[in-house]
């Protein structure tokens, strides 16, 4: 049994958790859950097939004629010839050489997909909700836990359309510390501040409805939630980066389909 609050943040009754909340933790299987979500939607990459090797560079293999290498302490590689004085016996095409192609380079044929059986997919799933049961995980995590897990919630916070309002409901379940944890910004290490992503924003809780009535446009502005219905719900949601044990309120309709499922 666990308790049912209100949005005012009372215990409003108690209800029953379905069995998929027992269901044993398997990290394992939930890192694969979510390499493969995220495997999927990598978008394949590569080189352009003539990328240097648009030049009339060529190997001219003739002893002592023109545009030989002999005596002239030239490595014997392709070789521009006939052109202006600064580009004439330039080495072209070869991958060591400047403006050459390169070695080995990505190829758009290679496949991204990390592929999961669907029973392991289903297991990994079960046990990623069952993780946010689990306090000890969830802490180690590093939420900030205000109240017993799981959080359960009646079906008004459904209809929440306010971010102020949500907002209230979150301090009133002593959520709001972990709100307030994941709105600090921090500047990423390495390149990737010169590439459109200087800023790493952190995780914070999720919120699962079994339907939305207006609370997914509330959520969208508070840093670091998420907000999905049951019927999307994955792994990579439940364990962002692979680590399970993600800070979640249940919405008492969401534990409902969930049993059902």
């Amino acid at each position: 049994m666990v308790k049912v609050y209100n949005i005012a943040g009372t215990a409003a009754g108690e209800m029953k958790l379905p069995s998929i909340f027992s269901t044993p933790y398997r990290p394992d299987l939930i890192q694969r859950a979510v390499l493969s979500s995220q495997s999927n939607r990598r978008q394949p990459y590569g080189a352009d097939p003539l990328a240097g090797k648009r030049t009339s560079a060529h190997f001219r293999g003739a002893r002592r004629g023109f545009g030989c290498m002999q005596n002239r302490e030239m490595a014997r590689g392709p070789r521009i010839f006939g052109s202006s004085p600064g580009q004439d016996f330039r080495e072209r095409f070869a991958p060591q050489a400047r403006g050459g192609r390169q070695a080995h380079p990505p190829k758009i044929d290679k496949i991204w997909a990390q592929k999961i059986n669907d029973k392991e997919r289903k297991l990994a799933l079960a046990s990623a909700i069952a993780a946010t049961a689990d306090a000890a995980v969830v802490a180690a995590r590093g939420h900030k836990v205000g109240a017993e897990l799981p959080v359960v919630v009646e079906n008004d916070v459904q209809k929440v359309s306010k971010t102020k309002e949500l907002m209230k409901i979150l301090v009133a379940l002593k959520l709001d510390g972990d709100v307030e944890r994941a709105s600090v910004r921090k500047v990423r290490a390495g390149r990737g501040k010169m590439r459109g992503r200087k800023y790493k924003t952190r995780k914070s809780l999720l919120i699962v409805v079994g339907e939305d009535k207006g609370v997914c446009k509330a959520a969208r502005a508070i840093a670091g939630v998420d907000i999905c219905t049951v019927a999307k719900l994955n792994a990579e949601l439940l364990a962002p980066g692979g680590h399970a044990g993600r800070l979640t309120v249940w919405s008492k309709d969401a534990v409902e389909q969930l049993a059902k499922r």
